[in-house]
């Protein structure tokens, strides 16, 4: 394990609009604020036809190839990401979020492209001063933090 400190420092609140790509606008702002590093928080609806990513095809395969499934209708969604900045210093979205619709349920990392329906509520908490950033793993393509 490997860890840094950090501290509270500003807090976002946004409101995302029906059709917005989730992880493009908050990767977007958080590079217009300049958030380094962040806890954030979504709640609202999804599009029909989004995409998430729901696990590799095959544990076993390094690099792993997604599987992504389309959501089929509009959900009901909650998530928590972290935001941290990659080698460049760009500010990239890790976020897992819970779909739900009548009594279906999907969980997945949205960054294959989660539209917003209607209601699209964010909250990001920066973290100041810590030292965490991400990194590309050559053997896996993961991008691990480095603290």
């Amino acid at each position: 394990m490997n860890y840094t400190e950090a501290k509270l420092g500003r807090i976002f609140v946004l409101r995302l609009h029906n059709n917005e790509t989730l992880h493009e606008v908050i990767e977007k702002f958080a590079a217009q604020k300049q958030v380094k590093s962040a806890l954030c928080f979504f709640l609202g609806g999804a599009q029909d036809k989004s995409k998430v990513v729901v696990g590799p095809k095959d544990g076993n395969v390094i690099p792993p190839e997604p599987m992504v499934t389309l959501l089929r209708g509009v959900h009901e969604a909650c998530g928590v990401g972290t935001i941290f900045s990659d080698e460049e210093g760009k500010p990239k979205l890790h976020m897992h979020a819970s779909f739900g619709r009548n009594d279906n349920a999907v969980t997945g990392c949205v960054r294959m492209g989660v539209d917003v329906w209607q209601i699209g509520e964010v909250v990001i908490l920066e973290l100041a001063g810590g030292s965490a950033k991400r990194a590309k793993n050559a053997e896996t393509g993961f991008e691990f933090l480095e603290c």
